[in-house]
């Protein structure tokens, strides 16, 4: 048998067994039974004491069964305030269509896709691919062969896409955000890897870097005089001509070939291998011109491999990408090859390519 009574705002149950009826008695005319009441029949109701009307808590006997308070009703401070007014203000923070944390994609202001979403269409996007360019050049005399092969950049002359898909590019490009260095797509964040790098080009990902410092237009001269063995006032010419520290590719190639004649090899393969770092790895929106700050890590070829050249280009490509997903940007560059044989690889159901059949997993997977 067992009772509850309220203790100054406690509700306790207390366990009566084997003490007898006159014990029950006594319990019960604490409770302000009567004697002649039945303390074990079913629960009864009672006049609730002082005790209880202040607490607010039923006085209810009975058998084995805990008097549970009755709920307490609710006060309106406690209420859920309304959402909406915060809503509303967390709507005004945000963008129309975009993130409403402003201060994750703190450049969304000037993203291409806040100009999209007020129906200012940006046209479609230049594509800066040099890929033609590549093949211009030919394949290399067999005497350089070794002194091209030692460098590990062969294959950036072997894989190159010669026409980029501009529509496809261009939606990439359109959902490309420079705070995450990602693509934001409907299925997520996803980004070109060192991993895919590696697999699609074959080129070293780990190693030194080289610190390419601005070049001055008079230091450009004297390291075309110093490593492709020109003279001074060429070389005065050509930067010249291209407005700073750059020279044209066609004029590289011209370089090439005349060593070739003269048997400058090691000045030929210099030039051979500047070539497709200015139209590939490196590619910049002149579509024409060269870096020449490229050579310096091409002055002492048995060192060149060590260099990290996949982390590098990757690194190109992210700034690229990020001065073209600016509203204001018409152009895009960099190595459009690995960009767009990544999209066919990873989402072979956006669009075709013809894959090569005779592909046997050995050479580079952009070929």
């Amino acid at each position: 048998m067992s009772f509850a009574f309220p203790l100054w705002g406690f509700c306790i149950a207390v366990k009566i067994r084997g003490l007898g009826r006159a014990v029950g008695r006594i319990v019960g005319r604490g409770l302000g039974k009567k004697d002649g009441d039945d303390f074990d029949g079913a629960p009864q109701r009672r006049r609730p004491t002082a005790l209880a009307l202040m607490q607010r808590v039923p006085i209810t006997v009975a058998n084995d069964v805990p008097a549970v308070p009755e709920a307490e009703p609710a006060i309106a401070g406690n209420e859920p305030m309304d959402t909406g007014a915060e809503d509303a203000l967390d709507e005004a923070e945000g963008f129309p269509g975009g993130p409403r944390d402003p201060s994750v994609l703190t450049e969304y202001a000037e993203h291409v896709a806040t100009s999209v979403w007020s129906g200012e269409e940006r046209p479609e996007l230049k594509l800066s691919s040099h890929g033609r360019k590549v093949h211009k050049l030919g394949r290399h005399v067999p005497t350089i062969e070794e002194m091209v092969i030692g460098t590990g950049l062969i294959p950036l002359i072997m894989c190159s896409v010669d026409t980029g898909n501009h529509g496809l590019i261009s939606s990439f490009v359109k959902r490309w955000h420079r705070e995450t260095s990602t693509f934001h797509l409907p299925v997520g964040e996803v980004s070109i890897t060192l991993d895919d790098v590696a697999s699609f080009l074959h080129l070293p990902i780990v190693g030194d870097f080289h610190a390419f410092q601005p070049l001055h237009i008079d230091e450009a001269v004297l390291m075309l005089v110093e490593l492709l063995m020109v003279s001074l006032e060429v070389a005065m010419a050509k930067t010249r001509h291209c407005c700073g520290p750059y020279v044209h590719l066609s004029w590289v190639r011209d370089i090439y070939q005349c060593k070739c004649q003269t048997q400058h090899w090691t000045v030929a393969a210099r030039a051979y291998l500047l070539h497709p770092l200015g139209c590939t790895l490196f590619a910049n929106k002149s579509t024409t011109h060269v870096h020449v700050v490229f050579l310096d890590v091409l002055r002492d070829l048995t060192q060149t491999r060590r260099y990290a050249w996949g982390a590098a280009g990757l690194v190109h490509m992210y700034d690229q990408l990020n001065d073209a997903s600016i509203s204001t940007s018409q152009q895009v560059s960099g190595y459009i090859t690995l960009l767009q044989c990544w999209i066919y690889e990873h989402f072979p159901l956006v669009a075709e390519c013809n894959a090569d059949p005779n592909y046997d997993e050995v050479p580079p997977r952009t070929c």
